[in-house]
């Protein structure tokens, strides 16, 4: 498996979070996601942009009978009513690949999230199931957490959003809405990419 990406690429990092009724994709369901530009990067210069100034957001059809209630609460979104209002997800996942593409224009699209691992386990699985492949290919993906671990020199458990410093912290609420989160996100992105980090 190669992903078709010239090593000179630029990066465009794209801000993801999802909200899902269970822990896993396939057996349970993704029901909204929201996709946030965050920045570009050259390998020199690093331009940030309005994280709200682009966006993307989509609250979809469950695609199984199986949910967690605990999952569920957290988000807050009513599953019945998706079940008749929310998007298709075939429909979805392929107007979500071509914003993703017509963002990175040319350049490599990469989803960053805090921390990716989940959000990125639920986007990829749809990606691949509903369109038979991923704008961020296989790998596309940076860690914040990990950025923030490294650079803050601290064990991943003192790496949480409530352990930023103020200066990397974001002004806006986490509010379990995919599309808030995505950009609360990548107003953090932005500050931790140029962000020095503990000095050693």
């Amino acid at each position: 498996m190669t992903e078709h990406v010239s090593m000179a690429a630029k990066d465009v990092y794209i801000s993801a979070d999802i909200e899902a009724d269970g822990p896993i994709p396939g057996r349970y369901s993704m029901l909204a996601f929201g996709l946030a530009v965050a920045g570009r990067y050259d390998g020199e210069t690093f331009a940030a942009r309005d994280p709200a100034a682009v966006t993307f957001y989509r609250e979809l059809k469950p695609i199984s009978d199986e949910f967690d209630l605990a999952a569920l609460k957290v988000s807050g979104l009513d599953r019945a009513l998706l079940t008749r209002e929310g998007a298709d997800p075939t429909a979805a996942m392929h107007e979500a690949a071509a914003w993703v593409r017509a963002q990175a224009a040319g350049a490599r699209p990469v989803m960053v999230g805090y921390p990716v691992v989940f959000d990125w386990m639920f986007i990829h699985w749809y990606f691949m199931r509903f369109v038979g492949e991923s704008p961020f290919g296989f790998s596309g993906a940076l860690d914040m957490k990990t950025m923030y671990q490294q650079k803050a020199r601290v064990t991943l458990d003192l790496a949480g959003r409530r352990d930023l410093p103020p200066e990397l912290a974001s002004s806006r609420r986490h509010t379990h809405n995919a599309l808030d989160d995505a950009i609360e996100q990548a107003e953090i992105f932005n500050r931790l990419f140029i962000w020095k980090g503990t000095a050693s």
